[in-house]
């Protein structure tokens, strides 16, 4: 029995919705992670970027659980001596959901060409609604 190996070219791409409303933030993350790598697919092949496109919607909906809204933090450098920024999940959930969202996906991708490659093919939206209805993406339950 051969190996299938794909080539670039021959990576034939979906759209899938997801809507995160109730949905705990981290088992969406780790879904669209999946979706957005092509790692569902029988053709995957770990040195090919063969993942679909990835549509988030109601961000601002998604849940955390446990105490995670008042323990996590999320941490960044501005460059300078001493500008260690930091911010609640509360805080970051009610002001820029998408960014907490973003967040968690990218941390699920791996750190090279594919994974940066798989994170231009996610969209977010805080709300219901997107303005990518004319691909037609179909919704996936998770």
């Amino acid at each position: 029995m051969s190996t299938t190996m794909p080539k670039a070219g021959q990576v034939d791409r979906k759209w899938y919705v997801i809507d995160t409303a109730g949905k705990p933030l981290g088992r969406v993350a780790a879904q669209a992670a999946v979706l957005l790598r092509g790692k569902h697919k029988p053709t995957f092949a770990p040195h090919v970027d063969c993942g679909d496109h990835v549509i988030i919607i109601n961000c601002a909906d998604a849940v955390l659980t446990g105490k995670k809204l008042q323990q996590k933090t999320y941490y960044r450098h501005t460059g300078y001596i001493g500008h260690l920024k930091e911010v609640r999940y509360d805080t970051l959930m009610r002001t820029y959901p998408v960014k907490a969202m973003e967040l968690a996906v990218k941390g699920m991708v791996p750190d090279t060409t594919i994974g940066r490659a798989a994170l231009t093919r996610l969209r977010l939206f805080a709300g219901a609604d997107h303005k990518h209805a004319a691909q037609k993406p179909e919704t996936w339950e998770l």
